[in-house]
C-alpha cells in the first residue's frame, strides 16, 4: 500500500507492525491517546472524563433523568449514580425525583455547575489542536466511528 502524504505531525505506525490491520487496536490506542491529552484539562476542571461528558449532556439539556443520562453515555445505572453522585458531592448537581414519575431521578445543575461550563468552554479548542486535524477531517472520522458502533452494537445485539 502506497503511502499517502498527510496533514498528520506524527508518522503512522510501520506497515509491518502486527498490529496495523486491527482497527480496534487504532481505536483503542486512540482513545488512550486522547485521555492523555483530556487529563491534565480535566484535572484542572476536578472531572473525570466520564463526569465531563455528563456535564456536556446537562449543559446541553439540564433536568435530564438518569436514564435518558445513562443511554446516551451507553453506561449502565450501576455505573453512573456513582459518577452523578460523585459531581453532587463537589456541588455540580442536584438529584430529585421526578414528581410526576417517582421512579424517574432527574439530574439539574447547580450555579456552580452552570458556572462550570464557562471554565470548560476552552476543552474543545485544546483537544481540537492537540489532534493535528481540521474540524472538517475530525468531523468525518467521527461520522464513520458512529456508523461503524452501530453497526457493532447491532451485530453485539444492543441496538
Amino acid at each position: 500500500m502506497a503511502k499517502r502524504n498527510s496533514p498528520l505531525k506524527t508518522k503512522p505506525a510501520a506497515p509491518d507492525d502486527a498490529l496495523d490491520p486491527f482497527v480496534c487496536f487504532a481505536v483503542y490506542s486512540a482513545g488512550l491517546a486522547f485521555n492523555r491529552v483530556y487529563k491534565p484539562l480535566l484535572d484542572r476542571l476536578g472531572l473525570t472524563y466520564p463526569q465531563y461528558l455528563a456535564m456536556v449532556l446537562l449543559w446541553q439539556r439540564d433536568g435530564q433523568a438518569v436514564g435518558e443520562l445513562g443511554e446516551k453515555l451507553f453506561l449502565e445505572t450501576s455505573t453512573l449514580t456513582p459518577l452523578i453522585k460523585r459531581l453532587e458531592s463537589a456541588g455540580y448537581v442536584t438529584r430529585k425525583r421526578d414528581g410526576a414519575d417517582e421512579r424517574v431521578v432527574r439530574v439539574s445543575l447547580t450555579e456552580a455547575g452552570r458556572m462550570l461550563a464557562e471554565e470548560a468552554a476552552c476543552v474543545p479548542e485544546e483537544i481540537l489542536r492537540a489532534t493535528g486535524m481540521t474540524v472538517e477531517q475530525l468531523g468525518a472520522m467521527r461520522d464513520a466511528l458512529v456508523v461503524m458502533r452501530g453497526h457493532l452494537r447491532e451485530s453485539a445485539g444492543e441496538g
